[in-house]
């Protein structure tokens, strides 16, 4: 089966050659400047060295708590806290980047998680338990306080609006994508070739997110969301919670991003048994590096995308929640029409080539995913509560999780997918709802206009 793995990876890394080749001509249409180019590497430099730090972990957190003994529910219940961390004490960490500075939330997040990292040392429960809630609180900053400075960063120098979606789309081909193939590997290669064990990762990891906060210390100025003194943290949210009540784009965008994300962390959980149901010996590093260049082919596709005027980011969104909807049923398929291997051990089965491939799918509709969200939340949230915003977004997606790795032992892992899949057809759904209205404008957008147009023909008044 390890010719299997070659030939997968080597297609999906030619697509995503000619992707690139020919998606030059597009991104070329966009003249932009030799400060913005400056800006924009930086940015990318950092974003990766953050996401590397990210990357290298992630095939090898529930590999190294098994080899340390831990049951499937003991390993279920440090996710949990992980999620259930970032839920409640990173919401309000990464709530306070608005008040207390961007920069020094993303300082906050390389220091927790260089933490984190150090506790995957320990073998004893407790201790991984606190490395758990550390690296839930460093999830929530990475996912808000780096796109919030970003943002604001962009436009307090001046840049043009269109060009944020190259650095979005740039940053995750980069660092979603080529940093994470390279982490997967790297990973494999410290685990099997060096024979260093699982916790090696998590070593590289600390010495990447060092060297991306002294970069960051060296070369980023701060920026803020609402500069009132007078606001507290309680303020910020019933802020946040108002913005999101009163306006339903930003509501709809904060349950797709909820839908999707849930199921893109439970998919984490999930796949190492979905491919070794029998403990066969599969790749970790290499199927992760499969899974992340799939992710850098959906980027890239994404890309594009965005270069053009149309299809509008909130049209073609619909159907990759379709697609990713229906790849996360393949496991559900191959359990009713590929008979069962109960032979123990030995490479991945055949059941098991059909659901990496729908893995696969998956993985690259995430691939389109970020960078379009992150162009709609630029789009929609307002500047002055973006990471709060962001951060309540984020409070009903560990919600879900922590609900469902609860339940990890009760239910079958086909159901789980089962509910993963219908909760990516809802996000679909719901994304219709959003483009229908996305060129609506806000009942106060209405009155403005039509006292536009009073001033401007008088005869119009009532």
């Amino acid at each position: 089966m390890e010719l299997f793995y070659y030939v997968l990876f080597g297609a999906m890394a030619a697509v995503v050659a000619v992707l690139e080749l020919g998606g030059k001509s597009n991104k070329d249409r966009i003249t932009t400047s030799q400060a913005f180019n400056s800006f924009k590497n930086n940015y990318i430099l950092v974003y990766s060295l953050m996401m590397a730090g990210d990357w290298l972990q992630g095939p090898y957190v529930y590999y190294l708590y098994s080899t340390y003994g831990f049951s499937k529910g003991d390993i279920g219940q440090l996710f949990i806290a992980g999620f259930g961390s970032s839920m409640l004490f990173g919401t309000i960490v990464g709530s306070l980047a608005d008040k207390q500075g961007r920069k020094r939330a993303c300082v906050t997040y390389c220091i927790t998680y260089i933490l984190s990292c150090i506790t995957k040392h320990s073998p004893q429960y407790k201790v991984l338990m606190v490395g758990r809630i550390l690296g839930g609180i460093a999830t929530s900053l990475l996912f808000s306080s780096f796109e919030s400075w970003l943002v604001a960063e962009h436009f307090k120098r001046g840049f043009e609006s269109q060009w944020l979606s190259l650095t979005f789309s740039k940053a995750i081909f980069v660092g979603n994508g080529l940093v994470a193939i390279i982490a997967g590997l790297f990973g494999n290669f410290l685990v099997d070739s060096l024979n260093l064990g699982p916790v090696s990762p998590f070593d590289a990891a600390a010495c990447f997110l060092a060297i991306g906060m002294a970069v960051i210390l060296s070369s980023w100025s701060e920026n803020y969301g609402d500069p009132s003194e007078s606001k507290d943290l309680l303020t910020q949210f019933k802020g946040a919670a108002v913005a999101i009540a009163s306006d339903e784009k930003i509501a709809l965008l904060g349950a797709i991003q909820s839908l999707f994300e849930g199921s893109m962390y439970t998919f984490v959980f999930l796949w190492t048994p979905a491919l070794s149901p029998n403990d066969e010996d599969i790749p970790h590093g290499f199927i992760f590096a499969t899974f992340m260049l799939a992710s850098m082919l959906g980027s890239s596709f994404a890309a594009r995308l965005m270069a053009k005027n149309s299809p509008k980011v909130e049209s073609y969104m619909q159907i990759v929640f379709v697609v990713s909807s229906a790849s996360l049923l393949l496991p559900i398929l191959t359990t009713f029409l590929v008979p069962p291997s109960n032979v123990k051990g030995g490479g991945i089965s055949f059941a098991g080539s059909i659901q990496l491939l729908g893995f696969c799918t998956f993985e690259s509709c995430v691939g389109i995913f970020w960078p379009s969200i992150m162009k709609m939340r630029s789009q929609y949230i307002p500047e002055e509560a973006r990471s709060t915003i962001m951060n309540f977004f984020r409070i009903p997606l560990n919600l879900f999780v922590c609900i469902v790795l609860y339940n990890v032992n009760a239910f079958p892992i086909t159901v789980m997918f089962g509910m993963c899949s219908i909760f990516l057809f809802v996000a679909s759904i719901l994304q219709r709802r959003l483009a229908a209205i996305a060129d609506k404008p806000k009942a106060e957008d209405w009155t403005a206009m039509k006292e536009r147009d009073t001033e401007a023909d008088p005869l119009n008044a009532p």
